[in-house]
Formats: structure tokens, C-alpha cells, sequence
């Protein structure tokens, strides 16, 4: 997402296999709509609440959590969930993205990247409707949390279907099944040609290692950053600027080479204001960055 306050000095956006949305001199700055995740159950529609949001950031522009589409039925979430989900997936769950989809482009909101829950428990259908409801969102990327395995496995849909698929990492760097580590992205991304890093900044630091460092070597593998701060050593959460990540080297890097990569606040520390507020601390934080 960007507002008009958000276009600093940025090459033109040139992201290889997506389409090219932004103009000369920006940097793009987005939110991951996990961000807003106390809202899920709440009275209201989800999407408008999103909507109305965004408006209040002066956003318009978005990572979609899948969750945030779901029925609000589902939350707060019940050991039934998964089931629940899939059924959804492979029932009325295309309509409802349709639906969903329709309201935030007529809101001028742009979906960037679909956040689609790419479990080991997902079905083959359950995989070709995560493409399917990208596509119709208007998407250009799937990004997803996932295993090195189910990653392997899902090769063939996304080589069939052309979509970009990119892999977000978390901080288990013990787990080699886990993408969180170099090695374990430099493998997802021999797997196919059409598989990316979505690298969280918050994470990579909390596992141990350097985004900015990265993100120089990889650049023209990455869709897109989610900025949070988090300690070392798998450390908590922090609000901005009091953990150990590097937000401002970051993002100084992307603005001086002039790298294509979309910055989305990823809102994740226990804050004391409602997640709007925290989102607009975030963003505060990010814009002075970039002045």
C-alpha cells in the first residue's frame, strides 16, 4: 500500500514475472492485513472495516491475510477451525473473495499478494483454489507460511498455472523443514522458477540474520518486506525502533539503490492503542526513515 505522503525517492517498480504498479520516485509503502487481526469476530463486516482502516491511514494498498476474508463464524477460532476452513475453501470461499475483492478495488485499494494458508494439511484442491482465489482478487503474488515440503510438493500447480508463489519465512531456525534461514530460502527458490522470498524483516533478524545483507545479495528475489522490529535470539516482538532489526537501514537501502521491493507494516508487538493506532505509530516511524 501507498498513500501520496508515501512517495519518496524509489526507482520504478520492475518486479520480475508480476506487474509493474508503481511510478518513478516511489517506495511503496503497504500493510500486512494480519495487522488488524483484533478485529476478526467483532460486529461489522470485515472488509469494511478494513476498508475504513486504510481510509484512516491513508493506505491504499495491501497484503491480504486470508483470515480476514473468512466468515466471522470462525472466530474466535475452535478445534474444528481447519475443517471448517477448508470446506469454505472448496465451497462458497471463491464467492466470497469475489465478493470481498469487488468492495476493495471499488475502494481504490490494491491487493498486492494474497496470504493464502499453505498448510501440510492443504488437499491438492484446496491448492488449486488458493491459485484460483488469488487470481481473482486481482493478485499478482501468493505469499505463504509453509514447510520446505509442501513447498516441493506444490511445484507442479503454480508451474502449470504461472503464478508467483513467495516464501515467508519465521525464527525456528531448527526445524530444517522450516523456511527461516539462507539456506533454506536458497532452496525453496531452486525448487522453481516462479518461487520468491517474501522476507520478514523481524524474523530473519530474530533467527540471526542480516535483511540488509540479504536483501543486497537477493534483491531480485524478494516481492516484498513485512517491517517489524524483534530482538535477536528469537526475542519478542518490539514497537518499532526498540528491538534489534534494522527498519531504517532497510529501508535507506531500498531507497538509495532504488530496489523494487513493496515495505508492509506487519503489526505484531502488544500495543497499547487499538491496531489502527499501532499501524499509524508503525507507519510514523517508517515515513521519518525515509526523510
Amino acid at each position: 500500500m501507498h498513500s501520496r505522503r508515501d512517495f519518496v525517492r524509489l526507482a520504478a517498480l520492475s518486479l520480475p514475472a508480476c506487474a509493474a504498479f508503481a511510478a518513478a520516485g516511489e517506495v511503496r509503502l503497504g500493510v500486512q492485513t494480519y495487522s488488524f487481526r483484533e478485529m476478526l469476530g467483532k460486529p461489522g463486516d470485515m472488509t469494511d472495516k478494513l476498508i475504513a482502516a486504510l481510509q484512516q491511514l491513508d493506505l491504499t494498498e495491501c497484503e491480504l491475510w486470508e483470515p480476514t476474508l473468512q466468515p466471522p463464524s470462525f472466530f474466535p477460532r475452535s478445534t474444528a477451525y481447519r475443517e471448517s476452513v477448508r470446506t469454505w475453501r472448496l465451497g462458497p470461499g471463491l464467492d466470497d473473495i469475489k465478493t470481498h475483492g469487488a468492495k476493495l478495488k471499488a475502494a481504490g485499494i490494491r491487493i498486492f499478494a494474497f496470504n493464502f494458508g499453505l498448510d501440510d494439511q492443504c488437499t491438492d484442491a484446496e491448492i488449486l483454489r488458493g491459485i484460483e482465489m488469488t487470481r481473482a482478487l486481482g493478485a499478482k503474488v501468493m505469499t505463504v507460511s509453509t514447510t520446505l515440503s509442501m513447498a516441493k510438493r506444490s511445484v507442479p500447480f503454480f508451474e502449470k498455472d504461472g503464478l508467483i508463489l513467495a516464501l515467508h519465512g519465521h525464527s525456528n531456525v531448527s526445524d530444517p523443514n522450516q523456511f527461516a534461514t539462507p539456506a533454506s530460502f536458497e532452496a525453496g527458490l531452486g525448487m522453481s522458477k516462479l518461487y520468491r522470498v517474501n522476507l520478514d524483516i523481524g524474523h530473519f533478524t530474530a533467527g540471526g540474520f542480516d535483511p540488509v545483507d540479504y536483501i543486497q545479495k537477493h534483491h531480485d528475489r524478494i516481492t516484498n518486506l513485512h517491517i517489524k522490529d524483534r530482538k535477536r535470539n528469537d526475542g519478542p516482538n518490539t514497537p518499532f525502533g526498540q528491538g534489534d532489526t534494522p527498519i531504517k537501514p532497510v529501508l535507506q537501502l531500498l531507497q538509495r539503490e532504488h530496489y523494487p521491493i513493496p515495505a508492509y507494516i506487519e503489526y505484531e508487538y502488544a500495543g497499547t492503542g487499538t491496531a489502527v493506532e499501532e499501524v499509524g505509530k508503525c507507519l510514523a516511524y517508517v515515513r521519518a526513515a525515509l526523510t
